[in-house]
């Protein structure tokens, strides 16, 4: 192992497992077509079925695995940063309400629109562009004042961010148990499709993976080595900036996972005939798209992550911040769906229901 780490440097090692994460996570989100927003749609319209389990699959799978990796000492709560740094009540939930209602206004958060965007549909691509610019901006840029003002809102140190505190031994393990059994109830009553019940598992089980990969990786590697899992917001700022600022992309765990992302995807709907080439049509718009990704990429940065960075990934290591933020998505997300699109789409009898598209 020591001969592999003096071949290989250790951004190329990072960008090789963010690779692999990252392919997984492609695929399966393509094909299970997880979407927080789809699964807000269907819970607050009083009708959750098979795209709130096809969430729940994926949500309880990360927690699970990402809860037996902290177990087995796999996984060290010291070397997790959402776990050790002082964190940002209120950036969780001003930053969570407005990536929530930026998801349902771009249709689909910042995970989904990459995940379409490799499918052919510019209308994601044009969005996941912008919400990559804004965060860029809330990040490093102009827009970075205003993260902070409002991220100093509410600070909590280190020792009040661990929700793991508060649970019985074995009761975050045994709480994901019950979150996945329900997930298993919705999909047999609602007849999700089998292939993408196990791909949503796939989609969590990859959240795990990359937990467990970074971990490996800093437990060997002579440099420091961040441990992180899948996140779309900041790392696709960085490296759309690494390819815009210098001539040689610097190599990173981020950047493997978005590069493996969409060319998990990539591949996944062209296997399976579901390419397709789609712009903005008069009835689709563009301002509703540029709005949400605005609101997505700013509130993705302040919350500390997006729907799946924050909202699973962070979820899954009990990162109190994490479910703050990823609570604040779905009201938000809820009740801006119900001032803008339930009662206009109500109100056509002629309207056909949702269907779990791949193109949604």
């Amino acid at each position: 192992m020591i001969a592999f780490f003096e071949q290989f440097s250790t951004g190329e090692v990072a960008a090789l497992l963010g690779l692999i994460a990252g392919l997984m996570f492609g695929v399966f989100a393509q094909q299970s077509r997880f979407c927080l927003r789809a699964a807000c749609i269907e819970f607050w319209r009083s009708k959750p079925a098979a795209k709130f389990s096809i969430w729940l699959f994926t949500f309880s799978t990360a927690l699970i695995l990402t809860q037996l990796l902290m177990r087995d000492g796999w996984l060290e709560t010291t070397s997790v940063r959402q776990l050790v740094t002082t964190g940002s009540l209120s950036g969780a939930i001003l930053g969570g309400s407005l990536f929530g209602i930026g998801m349902i206004l771009a249709r689909g958060c910042a995970s989904r629109l990459l995940v379409l965007s490799a499918t052919g549909n510019l209308r994601a691509l044009v969005a996941g562009l912008v919400v990559t610019l804004v965060s860029q901006a809330a990040l490093r840029g102009g827009l970075s004042p205003a993260r902070n003002e409002l991220s100093s809102w509410w600070l909590i140190d280190a020792s009040q961010r661990n929700l793991g505190r508060y649970f019985p031994e074995f009761g975050a393990i045994v709480f994901g148990i019950l979150l996945f059994a329900a997930a298993v109830w919705l999909a047999r009553k609602h007849r999700a499709v089998a292939w993408h019940q196990f791909g949503a598992v796939m989609v969590g089980a990859s959240v795990a993976l990359g937990w467990a990969l970074t971990a490996w990786h800093a437990s060997w590697s002579f440099d420091v080595v961040a441990v992180k899992s899948v996140s779309f917001t900041g790392p696709s700022a960085d490296t759309l900036m690494g390819l815009i600022n210098v001539p040689t992309l610097p190599l990173s765990f981020d950047v493997g996972i978005v590069v493996g992302v969409f060319a998990g995807s990539f591949l996944a709907a062209s296997a399976t005939g579901e390419f397709k080439i789609q712009g903005f049509t008069e009835s689709t718009g563009l301002s509703r798209y540029l709005i949400g990704a605005t609101l997505m990429g700013f509130g993705g940065m302040l919350a500390g992550g997006c729907a799946v960075g924050a909202g699973v990934t962070g979820g899954a290591v009990l990162a109190l911040t994490a479910w703050v933020a990823l609570l604040f998505m779905w009201l938000a997300a809820g009740l801006t769906d119900r001032l803008l699109d339930y009662k206009s789409e109500s109100e056509q009898p002629s309207a056909k229901p949702q269907v779990l598209s791949a193109q949604s």
